[in-house]
């Protein structure tokens, strides 16, 4: 009995799993911002590279 109780009052699985979730969701924040920032960051390129082609 004293276990089953002891077993109840233990959190530390929950903090685990809470940390785990948050890693996650900044994962998920990180991978979108960053693919948005590249795809951005590759039609400056090309439009840099037509520019520069079209001035000869």
């Amino acid at each position: 009995m004293k276990f089953l109780t002891k077993l109840r009052r233990n959190e530390e699985g929950a903090t685990a799993i809470e940390y785990g979730l948050i890693a996650a969701l900044i994962a998920v924040a990180a991978i979108t911002a960053m693919t948005s920032l590249g795809t951005n960051l590759s039609n400056t390129f090309n439009t840099t590279s037509d520019t520069l082609a079209n001035a000869n």
